[in-house]
């Protein structure tokens, strides 16, 4: 870390770098730490193997050399590459000015230096090979980074080549001779380069999170028709403009639950600008200059205004209990964005909103019989006659100081709306009947309370966190009354407060993501924030503070925990496909030699497992794989003679010696390979049906033991319709730990669950909880069968949140009610 802190690099890139490097340090140093000790574990068994003694004897010295540094290897590895990331800007040093020079000095080349460059050189390259997308993607981030062009693989400099430098660069500081290095280099691929896949893909993912090169994805380039006469260039310049806002909001949500991107409740208030110049509300003046109104609209006041629509559509729907109340308190029409609102109005206004119902609930009543079913009674309004008087901020602010200190003296519960009332009618006991709120004050109630309705829509209501979020009214009232910018400010820290309590009591939660040491940390921060808080936003902000931090411990642990379960579903990756491949290579044997029929089924329920235990361990280019490649021709060669000759004798030990290894018995393996080298595949010692009964009953090598999950792998699925097909590629092209959302009854109840990973060489995908613990596994097939049906969703960024979605709901239903206003004043 030292080598990357003094890298000349601007502060974020090397925060960057640092990062960088500490993932690589926690995926790689259990891997390197393995690697010292099957080294040593293979010294001992070419020193067992040695033709003389003096070969013993150097194999000996080389491993007192290796344990005075065996816990040190991941130490000098890494620094090796942190000495590479920390130069990650400089030019190879290997340039074509140097070999030239090289060459004038006619310097001989060392065949040690030969030798170990063609063993790194091949190593690399398969593991480029197998990453290949990936690793350009990573090699755009780190680009950005340099500011330099794109990094190839060879560069960049945590690519698997960069890899092979720093494994070279350790072996010499290890002092290893030349046989114990290429040693080294073949545990190292075989323990240490499996797992580099795995370190690009969270490279790539934390890069991506820090905001470099987000949504990046690798697509190969396609020559596409050239585009037909009449095309305008001004179209496509339209939907240039616009796609960056639509994949913007529409990316898929990767983040932890309580750290998904906050959306700018100043940018969805700013769109009712547009929308105020066209759905003018019943006090606009002139329709003709509305938009030039609305266009000089502060956003809060293109709030109220909208507002001011929507209940001028409530009191002239029919059956409206707020309708009579808010027509007769109505005086004169006021400009269209002036904040300011007759006396007789403000009344009217605010008895009107008081007995809003759920405005959801309202669009669908208005939509199909004109009815309005009200959630309170609308308050008395004061005597005939008798102008409205609006009472002070600061008036508001004390009368609902003291409802706090009587609702957290006496416990009691009360929805936005008895609040609401309980506020104008304290303020009339206290100025008299003609006392009401500000339009300011009243409209911010008003939303309060519809934000509350769409909030309590996806919180379960019989869960802990209903009853912290009715706590939170009084004092949520009194901090957006007392800050105009409370609808507007990002992140404000009461409305974060808020949102950690709403998604605690999610409807999409299952009772297994429920966090008791979060609850009690909600419950501490509710009890601050209603015992201390007196008009100071630092209370808020120390309480979720400590909420934060909490999830923040949370996401890391939950991120541990997926990555076991990522790491055990990548091993299953491997043993599929080490199985596909052997069960290939004895289909492929059994149609050219065409072997007894016996000999075929112990060939696909023994002889299998070893080809496929040789390709876990070894790899497909592996010596040993040829070896057993070599060794089922040579059973297709010996079975496929006519019956009665001699058996091999010797390859048939070599066979019972491969089939004790993945756990047969000594009489098994040793009938089994009796038949697999004997012409015809005859045995006089064990019969066929004594033979086939115990395999039967021996489990096969990555079996789960569950009939179900066999049963789901052979079953073969009808073709897939178009729109599940599209369904399907596009799930093979999103990111590690996309969150979706599954319909879990006929109800319509979701749960959310992380895709984790997904495999797309065998098309299963991992799915886990807000916990990281593992919930379920599914094919993509099936999923993008859910998607056509609708009963799988992919969860996007600006649906992450769930104050969010709630605060775009009310201004949805907002815009809804008061363009329901316009047009049946239009049709009138």
């Amino acid at each position: 870390m030292a080598r990357i802190a003094a890298t000349q690099a601007p502060a974020r890139v090397r925060h960057l770098l640092e990062i960088s490097f500490l993932a690589t340090d926690e995926v790689l140093r259990t891997p390197l730490q393995l690697t010292a000790i099957d080294l040593e574990r293979a010294l001992f068994k070419q020193a067992e193997m040695a033709h003389n003694s003096q070969i013993q004897s150097d194999i000996y010295a080389q491993l007192r050399v290796l344990r005075e540094h065996t816990e040190q290897l991941p130490d000098f590895f890494l620094d090796a590459l942190a000495a590479q990331v920390a130069a990650f800007k400089d030019p190879p040093k290997a340039s074509p000015e140097a070999h030239a020079a090289a060459f004038k000095a006619m310097t001989l080349v060392e065949d040690t230096d030969i030798d170990r460059d063609i063993v790194l050189h091949e190593m690399a390259r398969r593991e480029a090979f197998r990453a290949t997308s990936p690793l350009l993607l990573l090699g755009q981030r780190f680009a950005v980074l340099a500011a330099q062009p794109a990094f190839d693989p060879e560069r960049l400099p945590v690519g698997p080549y960069a890899l092979c430098r720093a494994l070279r660069e350790c072996g010499e500081q290890m002092q290893l001779n030349l046989d114990t290095q290429l040693v080294l280099y073949q545990v190292f691929d075989r323990m240490v380069m499996p797992r580099h896949s795995e370190l690009v893909d969270r490279l790539n993912i934390l890069l991506e999170r820090e905001g470099v090169l987000p949504g990046l994805v690798y697509r190969p380039h396609l020559a596409r028709p050239s585009a037909p006469r009449g095309s305008g260039a001004v179209s496509g310049q339209a939907d240039a403009g616009n796609a960056a806002p639509r994949a913007a909001g529409n990316a898929p949500l990767t983040s932890w639950q309580g750290q998904a991107p906050a959306a700018s409740w100043a940018s969805i208030s700013n769109e009712l600008q547009a929308s105020a110049a066209a759905v003018p509300s019943h006090a606009t003046a002139a329709p003709t200059h509305a938009p030039d109104a609305a266009a000089a609209m502060a956003p809060m006041e293109s709030l109220h205004s909208l507002l001011d629509a929507a209940r001028h559509a409530l009191a002239m729907s029919p059956g409206s209990a707020g309708g009579s109340a808010g027509s007769a308190g109505s005086g004169s029409p006021a400009p269209a964005g002036s904040g300011a609102m007759p006396a007789g109005r403000a009344a009217g206004a605010n008895a009107g909103m008081a007995g809003m119902p759920d405005f959801t609930a309202l669009q669908a009543a208005q939509a199909q019989a004109q009815q309005v079913s009200t959630a309170a009674a609308p308050l008395a309004t004061q005597p005939a006659g008798s102008p409205a008087q609006p009472v002070s901020t600061q008036t508001a602010m004390d009368v609902l100081g003291k409802l706090q200190t009587a609702a957290s003296s006496s416990g009691s519960r009360h929805s936005m709306a008895d609040i609401r009332n309980a506020l104008i009618a304290q303020v009339k006991a206290e100025h008299g009947p003609a006392a009401t709120l500000s339009v300011q004050d009243g409209d911010t109630m008003d939303l309060l309370g519809m934000l509350y309705s769409e909030l309590h829509r996806e919180v379960r209501s019989e869960g802990p966190a209903a009853d912290l979020l009715r706590r939170l009214q009084v004092p949520l009232a009194r901090a957006a009354i007392s800050d105009q910018e409370f609808f507007l400010r990002d992140q404000h820290p009461a409305r974060e407060l808020l949102n950690a309590v709403a998604e605690s009591g999610a409807v999409w939660l299952s009772d297994d993501d429920s966090d008791p040491v979060l609850l009690l940390k909600l419950k501490d921060a509710v009890n601050k924030v209603v015992t201390d808080y007196q008009g100071d936003e630092t209370v808020f902000v120390e309480a979720n503070d400590i909420i934060q931090g909490h999830l923040r411990s949370a996401a890391r642990r939950a991120e541990m925990a997926e990555r076991r379960q990522v790491d055990a579903a990548r091993g299953k990756e491997r043993l599929e496909a080490a199985k596909q491949l052997a069960n290939n290579t004895i289909d492929a044997l059994c149609q050219s030699s065409e072997p007894p029929k016996f000999v075929q089924t112990l060939l696909r329920k023994a002889w299998a497992d070893v080809l496929t235990l040789t390709l876990l361990r070894q790899g497909a280019e592996s010596e040993e794989w040829q070896q057993r490649e070599q060794a089922t021709r040579r059973i297709g060669e010996i079975t496929g003679l006519a019956p009665g000759g001699a058996a091999d004798t010797s390859f048939g030990e070599e066979i019972e010696q491969s089939l004790l290894q993945v756990g047969y018995h000594q009489d098994e393996a040793a009938a089994i390979s009796r038949r697999l080298s004997t012409p015809g595949g005859e045995d006089d010692i064990t019969s066929r049906t004594e033979l086939a009964a115990k395999l039967k009953m021996r489990a096969r090598l990555g079996e789960s033991g569950e009939p179900e999950e066999e049963e789901r792998r052979k079953k073969v699925e009808p073709a897939r319709t178009e729109q599940e097909e599209a369904h399907y590629r596009q799930l093979r092209t999103l990111p590690f730990g996309t969150w979706f959302e599954f319909t879990v009854n006929q109800q319509g109840d979701n749960r959310r669950q992380r895709l984790s990973w997904y495999s797309l060489i065998t098309g299963n995908a991992l799915f886990v909880n807000q916990r990281g613990q593992k919930v379920s596994e599914n094919s993509l097939d099936a999923m993008a069968r859910l998607m056509a049906k609708g009963q799988l969703r992919i969860v996007t960024e600006d649906k992450g949140r769930l104050i969010d979605r709630a605060w775009q709901a009310t201004v949805r239903a907002l815009r809804s009610i008061a363009g329901q206003s316009t047009n049946a004043g239009e049709s009138a």
